[in-house]
């Protein structure tokens, strides 16, 4: 039950921002879980959960992953400036990005380690990144969408 209901919060907070213990719980009792507010509290704790800003001036939950916080924040910027569109064909997902960063971009998502990324291949300006499946890649654009501001 534990392990279904953490795999679900990581699920929930990968998809919404989700500011609050409240909104946790909310989300989840529509998902057919019971929780408490001392369950939700305990399982923030265990999953080592943290708050990061939004684009918004808002917070939301997160995983924690403390050895690569700093060079997240570095992967996340490098992204931002690089980036200027983004096309999909099936599972591929073509970036166009500033000339000359399209490698800096490209090992920046990998950095991220996003598992529905299989790897990418940079030249000059154009990055062709391999997906898993095509609802992958749907997703990995609206992620790329909210770290560069456009959505």
């Amino acid at each position: 039950m534990k392990i279904g209901r953490h795999a679900k919060i990581v699920d929930l907070i990968g998809k919404y921002d989700i500011e609050t213990q409240e909104e946790l719980a909310e989300q989840l009792k529509r998902e057919g879980y019971r929780v408490t507010q001392a369950t939700i509290s305990r399982d923030i704790r265990e999953l080592k959960l943290t708050k990061i800003a939004t684009n918004d001036g808002r917070q939301k939950y997160a995983l924690m992953q403390p050895q690569q916080t700093g060079m997240n924040e570095k992967y996340l910027r490098v992204l931002k400036d690089g980036f200027l569109s983004m096309d999909m064909a099936q599972n591929i997902l073509v970036i166009k990005t500033v000339s000359g960063m399209a490698m800096a971009v490209a090992a920046a998502i990998d950095a991220m380690h996003w598992s529905e990324v299989a790897g990418c291949i940079a030249g000059d300006d154009t990055i062709m990144c391999a997906v898993r499946s095509v609802d992958d890649t749907l997703r990995v654009m609206d992620k790329i969408s909210r770290v560069v501001g456009r959505k």
